[in-house]
């Protein structure tokens, strides 16, 4: 099979297609041959610098979207043929990017039968971040101001649309030119990030997207007791103080496998309330090419490798 691995962290330069052997699933796994697989950017920042995986040489990736090629022993959550998603073992490595990968079989959900493959490789990192940050952190009620920083990013686009689906009002924040597909998602309210006196007030939940300095401006928009999930890196030492200061929670999360998030994101796209926008896609030997668009910073939702 092939796949992509580096020896070295660094620039896109150093991401190589190799052949490589085939794995073989253990009791309890199940062998994908991988569809398609998600850019996320951790992907990039793990490939620049020694993040989750240690020292290489190792294989970037983490959503995958496939079928069930083989079924290890005492796994009964399958069958070969089956269209699957998943992110599997995060933080740890799950060499996506590849044309086939091994992991347990309960990291994974049946692909929904109305999506590609490119659309049900885009869901899983961000759909999940979304996820756990508004629903498991945040637990959004209907009715609730929800302010989504980033809102037309990998994560951002989705998380509007969760935050929609269960019943909250939706600002999201995204240059100007965005603002057509912001509303196309159910944004009630569009915000220029570009614009510096553009403000928010009275939101009960901020999905903080982008970083410190972003934090540090959102978070003054929270009423009493409102929360800020910090996602990118954690939550800064200074956005930590200044929530102290207003009287609002701060919680910083970083995604995990899970099955029963998952199972919540696949049944709102089958509702139609949930749908995945994959700006572009490449050939697994351009993820390079692939790497410097998403670095790049203007991708609108997500970007994909795929294998067949």
């Amino acid at each position: 099979m092939r796949k992509v691995t580096q020896q070295e962290v660094g620039g896109t330069e150093v991401l190589q297609v190799v052949d490589a052997e085939r794995p073989t699933p253990i009791p309890t796994e199940i062998l994908v041959r991988v569809h398609a697989a998600g850019i996320n950017p951790v992907d990039w920042k793990t490939r620049a610098h020694e993040v989750f995986l240690g020292t290489p040489p190792y294989t970037l990736g983490w959503d995958v979207s496939g079928v069930v090629e083989e079924v290890g022993f005492g796994s009964t959550a399958f069958a070969v043929g089956d269209e699957v998603l998943g992110m599997p073992w995060f933080p740890r490595a799950a060499n996506a990017y590849a044309d086939y990968v091994t992991a347990p079989s309960r990291q994974f959900v049946r692909k929904p039968a109305g999506i590609s493959h490119a659309e049900a490789a885009g869901l899983p990192l961000a759909g999940l971040t979304a996820w756990q940050g508004l629903v498991d952190v945040a637990k959004i009620q209907s009715g609730q101001r929800v302010l989504v920083d980033a809102a037309a990013g990998g994560v951002g686009h989705l998380a509007v649309q969760i935050a929609k689906a269960r019943g909250a009002y939706v600002l999201g924040t995204a240059s100007a030119a965005k603002h057509d597909f912001l509303r196309s998602l159910g944004v009630d309210e569009p915000i220029d990030y570009h614009d510096a006196d553009a403000t928010a007030a009275d939101i009960d939940v901020v999905l903080g997207l982008v970083g410190e300095q972003s934090d540090l401006r959102w978070i003054t928009s929270l009423k009493p007791g409102g929360i800020l999930v910090a996602v990118p890196s954690g939550a800064a030492e200074a956005v930590g103080v200044k929530a102290a200061e207003l009287g609002v929670r701060l919680s910083p999360m970083l995604v995990e496998p899970d099955q029963v998030g998952l199972l919540g994101l696949t049944a709102l796209i089958e509702a139609g309330k949930l749908r995945v926008h994959v700006d572009q896609t490449f050939p697994l030997d351009e993820v390079a090419k692939a790497h410097e668009l998403g670095e790049g910073g203007r991708v609108t939702g997500k970007i994909v490798l795929t294998t067949v």
